[in-house]
């Protein structure tokens, strides 16, 4: 059963920048599309982006495109959510989370494994 484990998370100034890892314990990413939900307080879960198995598929949700960007290295067993530009709104919990298979989704319930999160804040 995969392990996941976010970090990098922090309080940041809006405008500034951060980079999440999600490390995978138990058995290796390379069969699992990986992805990156937040929430925040009093908000649903929220789908931020997803790749695929061989990192050429990726996608992200609309609030982040042009901002987040995510990578992986099968090699380290990591995935990667490098966020610039942060906003205020982008204040929340972040999730990684893996399911078998080569595509992934935006939607919570298509994910089989989820990480404990991490805490992201932007604030002045």
């Amino acid at each position: 059963q995969e392990q996941l484990v976010e970090s990098g998370g922090g309080l940041v100034q809006p405008g500034g920048s951060l980079r999440l890892s999600c490390a995978a314990s138990g058995s290796t990413l390379d069969y699992y599309t990986i992805g990156w939900f937040r929430q925040a307080p009093g908000k649903e879960r929220e789908g931020v982006s997803w790749i695929g198995t061989s990192g050429r598929n990726t996608n992200y949700g609309d609030s982040v495109r042009g901002r987040f960007t995510i990578s992986r290295d099968n090699a380290k067993n990591t995935v990667y959510l490098q966020m610039n530009s942060l906003k205020p709104e982008d204040t929340a919990v972040y999730y990684c989370t893996a399911k078998v298979g080569p595509y992934g989704s935006l939607r919570a319930q298509s994910y089989d494994y989820w990480g404990q999160g991490t805490q992201v804040t932007v604030s002045s």
